[in-house]
């Protein structure tokens, strides 16, 4: 375990009694930095280890999608957990108040958990640190690099990360160390974890179904995995920009959710394909792109606003602010992919009916919601609404920084000045059309009606 991983959260030390590791982000057992230490603390002062999640009443304006596929994937890790003699504990309501609360109860010696750059969870984990006299410790086991190290500050963009990273990644893109079945056991009785009563209680919006395509869950992560490994790696740099073919991994709600570990991958497609351009390509979108996205909402507070855009965005946008736009809709018809648009509307449907968009259109997507909301601000509050209800990946730090690259220019550079968009950089269906077979991607995602 390396301790740069390792973030003291408060000033308080590691006292008698239990580990618990409260899994937040990260929901697997396997190639998990933050369980290895927390059973690394457990073990060497020979007492009993747990792993809790909080069920929070409301997300980030999360669905019954995005519920059951985090829920149904827990129910494996539960499993894999029992057969290593570690319990796990689904805990409900407010995050905060039940990790004291149980902290208290089963007079924990150390509260373990995972990094998450979110400001909603990164002010769980400071109020449960504020609170309890016992240690609690983040571990980054999302990125790579470790968020924290790899940068202290806000960076400009991928060409400013990316050789912090580099000069970094040889020292943290190594084989993980693997849990043992734990010696000591927990004293308390723990309640079972049975999914559908969960999933039928649960108080968030149902109308947004589970989707059928993709099965949660570790397991399914590494098969997964497999196959893109096997199949779709060699072709990714030609065909990842192509929506009407296969050519992207897939595996983004399987890394949303923490049930396949972003260091697994990378390690995996550098012993399949250690040189090849497409995987170059990959591990660029991986590594680099991704862990930008959390030094985005790390250190920027206003991540989901127009307030977090550059300095040289927000004068653009200031500055066509009062520009006519010829098309102007409503929240409810983005939703229902009511605009004069055909491809945008496809690619609407896609997200509401699979919880996927294809990478490329989410760029033309959000800009074009730029282009026909009346202000900036409502563009930025319709994408990450739009993002966060259908997309099985949305309320990610990926999502956010995308979203506020294509309708503020975050990571990105001025471009020339037009109406709306200013200096932001500029999307047409055109454009699409030199790139892939609009009418085919049209025609996929046509009404039923």
């Amino acid at each position: 375990m390396m301790p740069q991983r390792i973030y003291s959260l408060n000033d308080a030390p590691v006292a008698a009694g239990p580990v618990v590791y409260w899994m937040s982000r990260d929901q697997r057992v396997a190639d998990n930095w933050a369980l290895v230490h927390a059973q690394a603390l457990a073990l060497e002062r020979r007492v009993p280890l747990t792993v809790v999640f909080t069920l929070a009443p409301a997300f980030l304006g999360a669905t019954l999608r995005q519920y059951a596929f985090m829920l149904r994937g827990l129910v494996q890790t539960a499993r894999r957990l029992a057969d290593l003699s570690i319990p796990f504990q689904l805990l409900h309501g407010e995050p905060a108040d039940e990790i004291c609360r149980f902290t208290q109860l089963h007079h924990i010696g150390a509260v373990v958990t995972d990094f998450d750059p979110l400001r909603i969870k990164r002010a769980w984990r400071e109020e449960v640190a504020r609170r309890l006299e016992v240690a609690v410790i983040e571990v980054d086991t999302h990125n790579i690099v470790p968020c924290r190290l790899a940068s202290a500050k806000q960076e400009f963009g991928a060409y400013t990360i990316r050789p912090k990273i580099q000069r970094l990644l040889p020292d943290f893109l190594h084989e993980f160390p693997t849990p043992i079945r734990h010696p000591i056991p927990w004293a308390s009785p723990t309640d079972t974890f049975s999914i559908e009563p969960v999933l039928k209680a649960l108080a968030v919006d149902h109308t947004v179904p589970e989707v059928a395509w993709l099965p949660p869950g570790e397991a399914e992560g590494h098969e997964r995995l497999a196959t893109f490994i096997a199949h779709g790696l060699a072709s990714y740099d030609s065909r990842r920009n192509d929506p009407c073919v296969d050519g992207q991994s897939g595996l983004s709600p399987y890394l949303h959710f923490g049930q396949l570990a972003p260091q697994r991958v990378a390690l995996e497609v550098r012993r399949h394909h250690p040189h090849s351009p497409s995987a170059q390509a990959f591990l660029e979108e991986l590594i680099v792109r991704r862990e930008l996205s959390d030094n985005f909402c790390l250190y920027n507070p206003f991540y989901d606003s127009v307030q977090g855009f550059p300095a040289w965005g927000v004068r653009s946008h200031d500055e066509h602010r009062h520009d006519r736009r010829e098309y102007v809709y409503s929240r409810e018809q983005f939703t229902t992919a009511a605009t004069h648009d055909p491809l945008w509307n496809a690619a609407q449907r896609e997200m509401v009916t699979t919880g996927k968009m294809h990478g490329y259109l989410r760029m033309y997507w959000a800009k074009k919601i730029l282009e026909w909301t009346p202000t900036p601000e409502d563009a930025m509050a319709t994408a990450i609404y739009l993002n966060d209800r259908y997309q099985l990946d949305g309320r990610d730090p990926n999502g956010y920084a995308g979203i506020a690259w294509s309708i503020g220019g975050v990571h990105d550079r001025a471009w020339g000045n037009r109406p709306v968009f200013g200096k932001i950089r500029y999307m047409n269906a055109a454009g699409c059309a030199r790139k892939f077979d609009v009418r085919e991607y049209i025609r996929r995602y046509q009404r039923d009606d």
